[in-house]
């Protein structure tokens, strides 16, 4: 028997469909406290969301290089993620 794979993109054929890159979305700018989205990328691999965030709503805490920390709240707790601003929508 062959070992099943188990990677992050394993199931989401649906949910990480279609999508092209844009050099405005690179460029968004966020503030500290401002509410976003996160709608995954498929076309840029690098600062990924792990996909079960998809279209959750975050709040922005900073910036870090390129990337953006957000916080969400997933049942009783809440996660911050780094995610680059190509998979936040204002």
């Amino acid at each position: 028997m062959v070992k099943r794979s188990s990677g992050q993109r394993v199931k989401t054929r649906n949910k990480l469909k279609g999508g092209r890159f844009s050099i405005a979305e690179a460029l968004q700018e966020f503030n500290p406290s401002e509410k976003v989205v996160i709608k995954i990328n498929p076309s840029v691999h690098k600062g990924m969301p792990h996909p079960r965030f998809q279209g959750k709503q975050a709040t922005v805490i900073e910036k870090r290089g390129r990337a953006f920390l957000v916080s969400i709240v997933d049942g009783n707790k809440t996660k911050q993620l780094l995610a680059k601003p190509e998979h936040l929508k204002k």
